[in-house]
């Protein structure tokens, strides 16, 4: 099956997953797909992510983070940068979310970085997604 926008298909399972309160989510593997899932596992949102399989059937293992007791990491995940619409922003106009106690997840001419790195790295780029 083909899909037109992946990201936003990656965003909806572990949305969906992080919703029904399960320890791992499995993703249909991508590069752009792995470097999201680490910058959010640097960022703290998730606890782990794995690669499983070989060739077309490779698969991202990606566990999720819950509080104490029981309660959600992750409280909202939005695709911002869409295939039919893409976003760019420069360093001074990277968004803050949620007054800086969210993420931007933004690709890069050194790579996909959050908005902290972005910042730290005075470089700016596409707006992927924003998590809160």
């Amino acid at each position: 099956m083909s899909l037109t926008d992946p990201i936003a298909d990656m965003l909806t399972r572990i949305r969906n997953a992080n919703h029904n309160g399960a320890p791992e989510v499995s993703i249909p593997y991508s590069k752009l797909k792995l470097e999201v899932a680490n910058v959010l596992r640097r960022e703290g949102y998730i606890n782990a992510v794995k690669v499983e399989g070989e060739g077309p059937a490779r698969q991202l293992l990606i566990a999720l983070r819950y509080g104490p007791d029981g309660e959600r990491v992750i409280t909202r995940l939005d695709r911002v940068s869409r295939p039919g619409r893409r976003i760019y922003t420069n360093i001074k106009d990277i968004p803050r979310v949620r007054g800086g106690m969210g993420i931007c997840v933004l690709s890069t001419s050194k790579g996909v970085l959050s908005d902290r790195e972005c910042r730290k790295q005075s470089v700016g780029g596409e707006l992927i997604c924003k998590v809160g």
